[in-house]
């Protein structure tokens, strides 16, 4: 009787003890701090805001930069503009960035999606909301820029400590490229989609190439006709071009005169067709250009192009890409023998789009270098292109030193094409790629999380003018 009773004795001590433990358990991890609390608590990030959306946790932030990562301790500091939509510290991270400014809107890039993660998004340095004052345009190149993203992925990989991908879209898609190649061993793995690699800027004929043969030749003769047609009437088309100038409050300071800026419109046209639109819509341009009146062709080149752009209220948030296309980025100058002597300038160059007070140089190694690393180098890099997007005749490409890395063409395609436009087999060999860089189980290879009407939806993409 004793010894039963010292034996239940024992046990509800036992039993009390496990109680005891669970209870603190539960109380450290009750107690563990909010991750808004873990992220604000590194060194240089602050909250502009927090906005709920249902399943994340989603956070508008400044996080402080040195202007020069060569000089970090200096006192030139920037605030660069991030979000992060946090899903669980515990699944793979994306960072993403469009090469732009960055939405404060809820979404979701298509890896973030695909490997059902959390999304770092960053705003490009020297955009209007991550700008220093005074600005030394000369700390806005492509080694700077992956500084930036480098700093931000060692704050956060400590609360993220999973498998962490880069990715983007265009300049988005040539700003994941970069920073791999500087900090090569940051990210698991780079997926870019329809990113430019204009290795040789003074080399343009892929493009040319490229504008004489895509769609149709029904389809390239009724967009150039309708080019054409706005340089044959330029004279009537500028008044019109004024009057809506003078309704806006707009000025041309910047390109120099209302002609150019006219021009610098027109001579988009086609191109900007091409980067954003599908060969169904080409029943949407006039057949018959020449007895078209002045206002289709006006709404045609200003739907395509927008006639907005290369005024000085268009071209302002632009100064940083136009400063590094015209100092490493490069960009194209194509000839459009169709216009015969219409054009008065020829496709401006980016010094044109640029304050005069700015000053610019062309650094020719720049892009050489980034395209030779690639080649030899690439590892866990996707790139996405569309077979009918002007940006895709020159393109990133892989050499023998490539391991792991694919290159894809979406049939048809333009400046939107993603993983999800491939062709089947393309299209899983991608997502498993994806799903095994994310550290995660590649079969079945498809997206993680449900699609999403809201975060999923495809995200404003269109920038009037020759932008990537």
């Amino acid at each position: 009787m004793r010894k039963a009773l010292r034996w239940l004795l024992s046990l509800v001590v036992l039993i009390g003890t496990i109680s005891a433990t669970a209870a603190t358990a539960g109380a450290a991890t009750a107690a563990e701090p909010d991750i808004k609390d873990r992220i604000l608590a590194i060194p240089g990030m602050s909250l502009i805001e927090e906005k709920p959306y249902s399943g994340y946790r989603y956070f508008v932030l400044n996080y402080t930069q040195p202007v020069d990562h060569r000089n970090p301790y200096r006192r030139a500091t920037f605030q660069q503009r991030i979000t992060i939509l946090h899903k669980d510290t515990a699944r793979p991270t994306v960072m993403y960035t469009s090469g732009y400014d960055v939405s404060t809107t809820p979404s979701r890039s298509e890896p973030t999606q695909i490997v059902d993660g959390n999304q770092v998004s960053v705003e490009y340095r020297f955009f209007p909301q991550s700008r220093p004052t005074p600005t030394d345009w000369s700390k806005d190149d492509i080694w700077q820029a992956a500084g930036d993203q480098h700093a931000i992925f060692k704050a956060l990989k400590p609360l993220y400590s999973k498998n962490w991908l880069t990715t983007g879209g265009s300049k988005g898609g040539m700003t994941a490229t970069y920073y791999k190649r500087f900090y090569p061993r940051d990210m698991d793995g780079v997926v870019a989609y329809v990113a430019p690699n204009d290795v040789v800027n003074k080399e343009d004929s892929a493009y040319d190439r490229f504008l004489a043969n895509v769609g149709t030749k029904e389809c390239r003769d009724r967009l150039e006709g309708v080019q054409r047609e706005a340089l044959v009437r330029r004279g009537s088309l500028e008044k019109k071009y004024q009057q809506y100038a003078a309704d806006n409050g707009y000025t041309f300071t910047t390109v120099g005169s209302l002609d150019k800026a006219y021009e610098a419109v027109v001579l988009d046209y086609v191109w900007g067709f091409w980067q954003y639109h599908l060969i169904a819509e080409c029943p949407t341009i006039p057949a018959d250009a020449a007895h078209a009146s002045d206002q289709a062709i006006w709404d045609s080149v200003d739907t395509i192009s927008g006639f907005s752009f290369y005024t000085d209220q268009g071209l302002a948030p632009y100064t940083a890409y136009y400063y590094q296309a015209g100092t490493q980025l490069g960009s194209p100058t194509i000839k459009q023998p169709w216009l015969g002597n219409l054009s008065r300038y020829g496709y401006q160059p980016p010094r044109d789009f640029v304050p005069r007070d700015i000053p610019m140089r062309f650094q020719p190694w720049a892009m050489p270098d980034v395209d030779s690393w690639v080649k030899h180098h690439a590892d866990h890099m996707l790139y996405v292109y569309g077979q009918n997007d002007p940006w895709g005749a020159e393109r990133f490409s892989l050499g023998a030193g490539a391991r792991d890395s694919y290159v894809y063409t979406v049939a048809g395609g333009n400046h939107g094409s993603k993983v999800a436009l491939l062709a089947a087999d393309q299209k899983a060999k991608a997502t498993a790629s994806i799903l095994r860089w994310a550290g995660l189980n590649p079969a079945p290879a498809k997206p993680v999380a449900s699609f999403d009407a809201k975060l999923d939806a495809p995200q404003p993409q269109k920038e009037l003018a020759l932008r990537p």
